[in-house]
């Protein structure tokens, strides 16, 4: 298991050696015991985020399987493509789209896929990785205070703007084949150097059907395996098995389907390949009855478990 590579380096770090290497780091101000936050085994921006992001058509794009997952999203008109292939390997893109300045964001080691407004009281951050885990989520900083942020929640947690939220956008997750398909002249997003990282390859090989999450340390969910994909929308949760065999939940306002063709990115070696989870669309019923997408993650059970324990979660 490819995984277990990064499994040599140290998995604590004392905050000593963090305000060396974070001098403008607020480390007196925080919302979480600091001994949550444990070293992923790189250091800051070893993870490179994408800052000046390029693209290319989707009719042009030859290199994506059908079956590859990419972030699907769309403001003011706009819509864009960011696949998993590339956000497997720098975890943030700060962009801008439609006019509005965003981070799509991706934690493999929580198959979380989040796309923030990255305004913050007037102004602009820019989001980079620090190198650490919380709940074996990614820690993300911003270039502007050097404040850490639990990427799950979008909320700063160590440093000057501890406590603060950024908003979360719609987005989806879908398939290469039905992106292309529906919008054949968006732009996509592409690997500024294409011989930088091994694109297409999953560094966490299997990761998704391992017994237990890597370097998590917490309470583990009753009823339902840790790793099990689960559809979150805020407090609540359903399993993405659950979901599979019914094709179609409605709770309330909330209408999420489900339907086949996309890969996991955590499963094969190459992502091309990865076993079946299938396309997930979560929408809002209006009050006229218009289905709008809305904010929603498909992660692991154990995540949910971690960030929301006091949520509730649907499953077989």
């Amino acid at each position: 298991m490819a995984l277990l590579a990064f499994a040599t380096f140290p998995a604590l770090a004392a905050p000593g050696a963090w305000e060396r290497e974070w001098p403008n780091t607020d480390f007196e101000t925080h919302s979480v015991p600091l001994e949550e936050i444990v070293s992923g085994g790189v250091p800051k921006d070893a993870i490179p985020s994408i800052d000046d992001p390029v693209f290319a058509p989707a009719k042009e794009v030859e290199d994506l399987g059908p079956r590859e997952p990419v972030i699907r999203l769309e403001l003011d008109g706009e819509v864009r493509a960011y696949p998993l292939r590339v956000l497997t390997w720098h975890e943030i893109v700060n962009d801008e789209i439609g006019g509005l300045p965003v981070a799509v964001t991706y934690c493999p080691l929580c198959n979380a896929a989040i796309v923030f407004d990255r305004r913050l009281d007037g102004r602009t951050l820019e989001f980079g990785t620090t190198g650490k885990l919380r709940k074996s989520d990614l820690v993300m900083y911003d270039r502007q205070t050097d404040s850490w942020w639990q990427q799950f929640l979008g909320e700063a947690i160590v440093g000057e703007l501890t406590g603060a939220r950024l908003e979360m956008l719609p987005s989806r997750i879908e398939s290469w084949e039905s992106f292309r398909a529906a919008y054949p002249n968006a732009p996509v997003l592409q690997p500024n150097d294409a011989d930088l990282r091994a694109y297409g390859r999953n560094p966490y090989a299997y990761y998704d059907t391992a017994n237990t999450p890597f370097l998590y340390r917490g309470e583990l969910p009753e009823g339902i395996p840790a790793m099990a994909y689960v559809v979150a929308v805020a407090d609540e949760a359903w399993s993405l098995e659950l979901l599979r065999k019914t094709g179609r939940i409605e709770s309330g306002e909330l209408v999420l389907s489900w339907s086949e063709g996309a890969a996991s990115a955590l499963d094969a070696p190459k992502i091309a390949e990865g076993r079946e989870i299938g396309n997930v669309v979560v929408q809002r019923r209006g009050a006229e009855g218009a289905l709008e997408d809305v904010v929603y993650d498909l992660t692991f059970a154990f995540v949910f478990h971690a960030f929301r324990p006091e949520g509730t979660l649907h499953s077989e």
